[in-house]
């Protein structure tokens, strides 16, 4: 019997909008429209989590926020933006590697196509749970937990002034 091998392509990963239960709904989703192409599950990984994104020229993938445990790595596959790292905005293109490690405010990141065509990057991050993740723009704090299968969360919680919020409230 032959395994299937743990490669692909990623001109084969098609990105996907958001399912409705967690996509930004009104004046966020002029902000907010990443379209997702899973690759982890496609290829057998365990303890790294990938994802292709893609961004229409103007949209950002994410809010600004940082990861108290998990690591993340993002290579820009095509396109051209911005990322914001802490306080500062970098630019950024195809071919470019931008590290994410674990912190507090000073590492929080977000990707944002400035340019006149869609970005696409990937995404490579750990799968550490639980996992506490800060948003500094809107200055919730989420609380992430993961049961057997990575990509579905046992626990996901997002809190404001100690209370639950939606995630995108404030964005």
């Amino acid at each position: 019997m032959v395994n299937k091998p743990p490669i692909l392509n990623l001109a084969d990963v098609v990105p996907q909008p958001l399912a409705p239960n967690r996509a930004p709904q009104g004046e966020k989703a002029k902000r907010f429209a990443p379209r997702m192409g899973e690759v982890s599950a496609q290829i057998g990984a365990r303890l790294l989590g990938y994802s292709v994104t893609a961004l229409a020229p103007g949209k950002r993938a994410f809010p600004l926020h940082s990861h108290r445990v998990n690591e993340e790595m993002f290579l820009v596959l095509e396109g051209r933006g911005e990322v914001r790292i802490g306080p500062d905005t970098f630019p950024i293109r195809q071919g470019d590697v931008i590290a994410c490690p674990p912190g507090g405010p000073e590492t929080a990141h977000q990707i944002i196509n400035t340019g006149n065509s869609e970005m696409r990057f990937l995404g490579v991050s750990t799968n550490l749970s639980p996992e506490i993740v800060e948003y500094p723009d809107s200055r919730k704090i989420g609380v992430r937990v993961f049961g057997g299968d990575e990509s579905a969360y046992t626990l996901r919680l997002n809190l404001r002034d100690g209370h639950d919020v939606d995630y995108w409230e404030g964005e």
